[in-house]
């Protein structure tokens, strides 16, 4: 028996240096325990450039999703925001170490770059589609803007899921 997937994807565009992508958290929490594996929740960057560790950790968030724990490394690494904004990269390293995650091949992917392709690839298909700031939501061919106001969009993002879902 093979797995079919879901019929019902939502891309959530997000960068993890994001305060606004923090406080979506709650939402997407929500999401995940009302349509658990009916709604594919997937998680893709989009570093903005006014946050300069959002790079490195978009590529640290690939290499702990390689490790098995990509969902919670993002909502680690988010619940450090401003931390990661001070130190920078060491934060990254220690949430992947208190995750138990191998902390030392976390770094070694920001040294060497291997995830860097993904994370250009979310980027160039989030400019593709209309993002431009984060978080943002594409679910059923609508794209949904959080990041001006997230007031809503939960609901709307469960009507198209219910719909979707049939």
């Amino acid at each position: 028996m093979t797995d079919t997937p879901s019929p019902a994807v939502l891309d959530v565009w997000c960068e993890l240096q994001c305060p606004d992508c923090h406080s979506a958290l709650a939402d997407l929490r929500a999401l995940r325990e009302r349509y658990g594996a009916a709604l594919d929740i997937r998680f893709r960057h989009f570093p903005l450039a006014k946050h300069q560790h959002a790079q490195a950790a978009a590529q640290a968030y690939e290499e702990a999703f390689a490790q098995g724990s990509g969902w919670l490394y993002a909502e680690a690494v988010l619940g450090r925001v401003a931390e990661l904004a001070d130190r920078g990269e060491p934060v990254l390293v220690e949430a992947a170490g208190e995750l138990g995650l191998d902390a030392e091949e976390v770094e070694t992917a920001l040294i060497d770059g291997r995830h860097l392709l993904v994370v250009d690839a979310d980027v160039a298909e989030g400019k593709a589609i209309g993002v431009t700031g984060t978080p943002t939501y594409e679910i059923g061919g609508e794209l949904l803007d959080g990041s001006r106001s997230q007031e809503g969009l939960r609901e709307r993002i469960e009507q198209i899921a219910d719909r979707l879902l049939g």
